[in-house]
This record gives structure tokens, C-alpha cells and sequence, in this order.
């Protein structure tokens, strides 16, 4: 499989892009992201390249959740 990168504009349009591929994975497989990466992390889910993807694309989502909370605490 040949990876694409796409680069975003800003922090909040790659958050966007990925909450939208983690509702595709939880369509697909009929769980939230929050479960599946516990799961995966406790060594329940193969490690597939669907389910590698999967948690990488959801820690990369929570790295950039965190980083857009914490600039949003600091315009406060």
C-alpha cells in the first residue's frame, strides 16, 4: 500500500481531517475510537496495518486535541 501525506494548513483542519477518518474506523468496525485503542493497547486487537493505522491516526488525533486545548487555555 502506497501512503499518501497530506499537509494541512493548520493544527485545527488536521484535527478535523482526522476525527473524519476515526468515524470511518468506527462505522467499519461498530466501535468508538477510544475503545478500540484500549483494546489494541491491551493486546486484545491484532496488529493488523488497518488497526496500526487506526491507532496511529487516534494518537495523533489526541496529540492535536491537546495542543489545541492547551492554546486555547493560554488565549484565555
Amino acid at each position: 500500500m502506497q501512503k499518501q501525506i497530506i499537509e494541512y494548513t493548520s493544527p485545527l483542519d488536521a484535527l478535523v481531517a482526522l476525527a473524519k477518518q476515526l468515524n470511518t474506523y468506527e462505522t467499519r468496525y461498530q466501535m468508538d475510537s477510544a475503545e478500540f485503542f484500549t483494546k489494541y493497547n491491551q493486546g486484545e486487537i491484532s496488529d493488523d496495518e488497518v488497526f496500526i493505522e487506526w491507532a496511529g491516526n487516534y494518537r495523533h488525533y489526541l496529540a492535536l486535541h491537546q495542543e489545541l486545548e492547551n492554546k486555547l487555555k493560554n488565549v484565555a
